[in-house]
């Protein structure tokens, strides 16, 4: 049975964190803009960036030396202290830029302690992965399609600091969820080791995986060409083309496709999920493609689809095989490799794309990613080790090894 109280509590903290941080982008981009301008928001945005990739991997190995729940409760914690003091700012007034890019460097931090127990959870709260991953991809699907048209209505009527507040209500109620979880205590995984050597310890499991690291290796390359460039170019050009009311339905377009690829997912069990997922993210390569063919709206709306559910299918896929697969007490640390090196690149990718179409043009950057898109779904084909993953064997679930007992 999926909905237990723990997986309940869970569904509830996700969906509702997720909403509060795609609010959080809007009002970043509103908030800090209209005060600092353009320049600033790309100060607050690094700011959190930063600090996030700084410490993405020790979070892995805190949250297998000390269990991912209480980090991720006290990154919660954290994050509401960060974000109610920025609300609590604009009602004030203006804030200083130098509090801006505190609190949203402390929230990089607290996101990083905070993530890589996301995957590892996952098992502890329900005994059929597959399908709590894609319960919760099309639930935060819906909850990134509706944060930002909330944060930006928000703004328009009541200004930045209810925006930020609501952020922060998010993060209570992340918090409140995470405490009331009825787990067992796993025993400690860093008993008689140190951080760094429990890093080295991750490191060598995420090596020794041929199949998680190709993936990766991918994504990395994923994010310079594909990624990247996607988000900057595709709005300048769908909006000067076809109007700014044009991108928003695009982006409208990728939530619903996100829900379908996840209720598609939810029934859908592959007996080899990576050759699956990747044949899906074929699709992926459509909207950059009718992006830079200046496709009329309805085909861009469908290319939008297309690319939202591939993705949405392929997550779930990655997610469960991950989980099913990778050992209880080294999951948070190749979750935190996973996620250090898909989300590294991104930044570059997103920096290198307008001086690159500046030069060459930018429907060519993103026809080039259409490619790229492609060679990468068949890159991942040709890899045996990712081709060739079987979904894991039905085997009591840790959720089964772990029953409550009041962590």
């Amino acid at each position: 049975m999926l909905w237990t109280p723990n997986f309940r509590r869970y569904f509830i903290a996700r969906v509702v964190s997720v909403f509060g941080d795609a609010m959080l982008v809007v009002a970043a981009a509103l908030a800090v803009g209209q005060a600092y301008g353009s320049t600033g928001v790309g100060f607050v945005l690094a700011a959190w960036m930063v600090p996030f990739l700084g410490c993405i991997l020790f979070g892995g190995v805190f949250a297998d030396r000390i269990g991912a729940r209480p980090l991720m409760l006290g990154a919660d914690l954290v994050r509401l202290v960060a974000q109610g003091t920025v609300a609590v700012a604009f009602f004030a007034g203006t804030p200083s830029m130098w509090l801006l890019l505190v609190c949203s460097a402390t929230s990089g931090a607290a996101a990083a302690m905070f993530q890589p127990g996301v995957n590892g959870i996952v098992p502890l709260v329900a005994d059929d992965p597959h399908r709590a991953n894609a319960t919760l991809k099309v639930a935060q699907s819906v909850a990134q399609l509706l944060g930002p048209a909330s944060a930006g209505l928000v703004f328009g009527f009541l200004g930045a600091g209810p925006v930020y507040a609501a952020d922060a209500a998010s993060f209570a109620v992340s918090a409140a969820c995470l405490a009331g979880l009825r787990l067992s205590r796993m025993p400690a995984n860093g008993a008689g080791s140190s951080p760094l050597r429990d890093l080295a310890a991750g490191w060598h499991e995420f090596r020794s995986r041929t199949w998680i690291w190709s993936v990766i290796l991918v994504w990395v390359v994923y994010g310079v060409l594909l990624f990247g460039p996607l988000i900057p170019l595709g709005a300048v050009l769908v909006s000067q083309r076809l109007g700014a009311p044009a991108y928003g339905w695009t982006e409208s377009g990728l939530g619903v496709g996100a829900v379908a690829g996840g209720l598609l997912a939810a029934r859908v069990r592959p007996g080899r999920p990576l050759a699956a997922g990747a044949v899906a993210m074929f699709g992926y390569g459509l909207l950059p493609l009718a992006i830079a063919l200046h496709a009329p709206l309805v085909p861009l709306l469908c290319a939008a689809v297309v690319n939202g559910a591939a993705w949405a299918f392929w997550s779930v896929m990655w997610q469960t095989s991950v989980q099913t697969h990778v050992p209880a007490e080294m999951l948070n640390r190749i979750t935190s490799y996973e996620v250090f090196g898909s989300d590294g690149s991104l930044p570059i990718g997103q920096a290198l794309a307008g001086p690159v179409a500046a030069v060459v043009g930018a429907e060519t950057v993103l026809g080039a990613s259409a490619g790229v898109s492609a060679l990468g779904c068949l890159a991942l084909l040709l890899i045996p080790a990712v081709r060739g993953l079987r979904r894991a064997a039905p085997t009591q679930s840790l959720l089964n090894q772990t029953q409550t007992s009041g962590l």
